[in-house]
């Protein structure tokens, strides 16, 4: 007897061993939950009305390209391509990347569709998940949202001023304070000699062994990105470093000076940032970033752009299209989600004139059920709880999401073809002719709104 109980034991541990464990999300990914779409339907509208304001036209990339589009684009020696890119290969045997960033997708897409056939310049406005394996952390998260507006087939310096007024506006609009941090890091004449300067600096006594070990690299093979360093030390070691603005051959210049002067007249903030090159290969003339304006000394040190973008006019021709000039911005949507929450910025949360439509009895339901559908199709901002058999709990539900009128249909109602019409505010409720629902509705709402 004793060994039967043992047995029985056994197997109900072993039952107990067995329990699924339940699934959790991938490290650096994220859901975002009902309270938080509230910001993102906010920024994605923001995005989408700047884009239609400016004639930007929607466009998608697929999330998976070849991998070698992205090496030949941004360079294989970027941080995205060799330490953040996700690669791996797909069931043809073939090098497949997701996503690290919009622009090579956009110039891809522009070049195999033939799109320089088309009125120039070809504005896009891109909006989608990127994927970067990095170290997780506050605004960084390794599939994040990006918004893009790209300029293809104009060389005017108008071009890089609206999009960075663009971008500003974005953020002002949102009530987030940011400065543009913007330079030139010039073309590929200009900056070849300002690379030679500025390997001569970093080659003078005791520097290089003050240099963190991706410098160090950097310094045979991309010195341009030594300037782009976060790490302290090598903060410290360029300060001395020449500037590149002053050996901007006159064409460079001047369209770097046109930029500002743009800037200038639509009151956009700027910083000079002589150290700002972006971290990508494919960069020409002006780069800038978004950045927030932050007070506490502490925050400014570990604070992380926004946005950012310039212009690159060998990218197209460097992929195999016509020669093509080309600029344009990303901005984090999930970074810029932060800084509204950080700010305590209001949203406004309830939607207006809705119409809550509540029924008592099954038959009731039915015919409730076929009015909700005529008031949606006729253009209504209607809401219903059907799965509800109460009253009370279904004017509580209208209640809580702020309704302005509810429609009451019951036994009575139905037999008397009217219906109940309660005003949400001030309680008082009329019966009306069931046929009057659409006018009366409108009436009501109508007089309202005066």
């Amino acid at each position: 007897m004793p060994r039967k109980a043992n047995k029985k034991a056994k197997v109900n541990k072993t039952k107990k061993e067995k329990k699924t464990k339940p699934f959790s999300r991938l490290r650096g990914m994220k859901d975002v939950l009902f309270d938080d779409y509230r910001y993102w339907e906010l920024v994605i509208k923001k995005a989408n009305d700047l884009a239609k304001i400016y004639s930007f036209k929607r466009i998608e990339t697929p999330i998976l390209e070849k991998a070698e589009l992205y090496e030949r684009s941004s360079g294989k020696t970027s941080d995205i391509v060799s330490k953040e890119m996700y690669v791996f290969i797909d069931k043809n045997k073939e090098r497949v990347a997701l996503r690290p960033e919009a622009t090579p997708s956009l110039v891809r897409a522009y070049i195999e569709h033939g799109m320089f056939n088309l009125p120039q310049p070809v504005k896009m406005f891109f909006l989608g998940p990127l994927f970067r394996h990095e170290k997780p952390q506050s605004g960084r998260l390794r599939q994040h949202t990006q918004f893009d507006l790209e300029m293809f087939g104009e060389a005017s310096p108008v071009a890089d001023a609206q999009l960075i007024s663009i971008a500003y506006n974005f953020f002002r609009e949102l009530q987030i304070d940011v400065q543009i941090q913007i330079n030139s890091i010039g073309c590929k004449e200009c900056r070849g000699e300002y690379v030679k300067k500025l390997l001569s600096f970093y080659k003078e006594r005791g520097k290089r062994s003050k240099l963190c070990k991706d410098c160090k690299k950097r310094l045979t093979k991309n010195p341009l990105r030594l300037l782009d360093c976060k790490e302290q030390s090598c903060i410290k070691v360029r300060e001395g470093a020449p500037q590149i603005v002053d050996m901007l051959c006159e064409e460079c210049r001047q369209h770097f000076i046109r930029v500002l002067e743009y800037l200038d007249e639509l009151d956009v903030p700027y910083n000079l940032n002589p150290f700002l090159v972006r971290g990508l290969d494919y960069y020409t003339k002006t780069v800038f970033e978004i950045t927030p304006i932050i007070d506490d000394e502490k925050e400014v040190k570990r604070q992380i752009s926004l946005g950012g973008g310039g212009r690159y006019d060998d990218l197209v021709e460097f992929m195999g299209g016509r020669p093509t000039p080309a600029c344009g911005f990303g901005i984090g949507i999930e970074r810029t989600i932060l800084k509204i929450k950080e700010k305590n910025i209001p949203l406004e949360t309830r939607e207006k004139d809705i119409v809550f439509v509540a029924q008592l009895g099954d038959q009731a339901r039915r015919k409730a059920m076929m009015l909700f559908e005529e008031l949606r199709r006729a253009g209504f901002n209607v809401r219903q709880s059907f799965t509800k058999d109460s009253l009370k709990q279904q004017l509580e539900e209208a209640n809580r999401i702020g309704a302005k009128l509810c429609l009451i249909l019951g036994q009575k109602e139905l037999l008397d073809e009217t219906i109940l019409i309660r005003d949400m505010d001030s309680g008082v409720q009329e019966v009306i002719d069931y046929k009057k629902i659409s006018s009366e509705i409108e009436k009501r709402l109508h007089n309202e709104k005066k």
